[in-house]
């Protein structure tokens, strides 16, 4: 092997650590938004719960405009 081969051998091997790493780090943000929306959806469904025993029409009238 020439030394220019292994140059081209060393300088693929560093950008496919890089490559490797962001892709790590892709993969952890992608797993914290997914908590996140996990987080989210048990909040809402805990809301939902809380106006389960709101008796029948209220809100029903609920004048939102500004």
């Amino acid at each position: 092997m020439n030394v220019a081969s292994i140059a081209s051998a060393f300088i693929a091997a560093q950008a496919s650590q890089v490559q490797t790493a962001a892709a790590t780090t892709m993969m952890r943000m992608n797993a914290d938004a997914a908590s996140g929306i996990v987080e989210v959806l048990e909040a809402a469904q805990d809301n939902l719960k809380s106006l389960a025993n709101v008796a029948a029409g209220v809100g029903a009238k609920l004048d939102i405009s500004v």
